[in-house]
C-alpha cells in the first residue's frame, strides 16, 4: 500500500459516516469516496446500512485479515455501530447472539454494553445463556440488563429457568457492571437485582431514537 493512502487509512481507521470521513481527512465528498474506494479494493473498508438506510463505513487493516469478531454480531443487531479493531478474531466460526452478550459485558466498554442491549431480541437460547453467564459469574448482570433494556423495545420474554436461578439472595452484597458507576433513574432495577446500572434515561432516550 502506498505511504499515502496507508496514512489516510491510519487517521479514518472506526467507523464512519461518509461525512464524517470527509471531515477527518479535509476533503471534498468526491475525494472521500475516491479515499473509501480505494481502500475498499484492498479489502480495508466494509460498508454497512443503518436502520434509516444510511450508509457507514467500517474501516479497518482488520478486515482484510479476514475472520469475524463479536463486534461484527454486534453491528448486525444493534444500531450502534462499533469499531472492531484490536478485538480478537476467530476464523470459521460465528458468535452467537448469547456469546456476543456476554463478551460485550465483559468489555466493560459502555458503548459495548449499550449496543448489545438489543440482543435480547435475538437470543433464544437461555439456558446456553445462564451456563455462560455462570461460568463468568455475570448472572445478576444479565438479569437486570434484560430488564433495562425493556425500558425501550420489546424483547422475548425470560425461559427457563435463568430468572431464578439468577437473582440475589437477600444477604447478596451489589456488583458492579463498570466499577464504580451506577444509575439515578433505576433503583428499581438495582434493587431488585443488587447490580448498579452504568445508564441513566437519556442515555437510553439516545439508544432508542436510533430504533426508530
Amino acid at each position: 500500500m502506498r505511504k499515502v493512502l496507508k496514512d489516510k487509512l491510519e487517521r479514518i481507521k472506526g467507523v464512519h459516516s461518509l461525512e464524517s470521513v470527509m471531515t477527518l481527512l479535509d476533503v471534498n465528498r468526491v475525494g472521500a469516496i475516491k479515499t473509501l474506494s480505494a481502500l475498499r479494493k484492498k479489502g480495508y473498508v466494509k460498508t454497512k446500512r443503518l436502520s434509516n438506510n444510511k450508509r457507514v463505513y467500517d474501516i479497518s487493516f482488520e478486515n482484510r485479515l479476514g475472520g469475524v469478531s463479536y463486534i461484527n454480531t454486534l453491528n448486525n443487531n444493534s444500531p450502534i455501530k462499533l469499531s472492531g479493531a484490536n478485538v480478537y478474531r476467530v476464523y470459521g466460526k460465528k458468535f452467537s447472539p448469547e456469546e456476543t452478550f456476554i463478551l460485550a459485558i465483559k468489555s466493560k466498554s459502555l458503548r459495548q454494553i449499550l449496543a448489545s442491549l438489543s440482543l435480547f431480541k435475538k437470543i433464544s437460547d437461555w439456558p446456553h445463556l445462564y451456563r455462560l453467564a455462570k461460568a463468568e459469574n455475570l448472572e445478576r448482570q444479565v438479569g437486570a440488563l434484560y430488564y433495562l433494556s425493556r425500558k425501550i423495545m420489546k424483547n422475548r420474554k425470560i425461559i427457563g429457568k435463568f430468572q431464578n436461578l439468577s437473582l440475589p439472595k437477600k444477604d447478596a452484597r451489589y456488583q458492579y457492571i463498570i466499577e464504580g458507576l451506577n444509575s439515578n433513574d433505576f433503583k428499581d432495577i438495582e434493587k431488585k437485582w443488587k447490580v448498579y446500572l452504568p445508564f441513566n434515561i437519556a442515555d437510553l432516550e439516545a439508544y432508542r431514537s436510533k430504533l426508530t
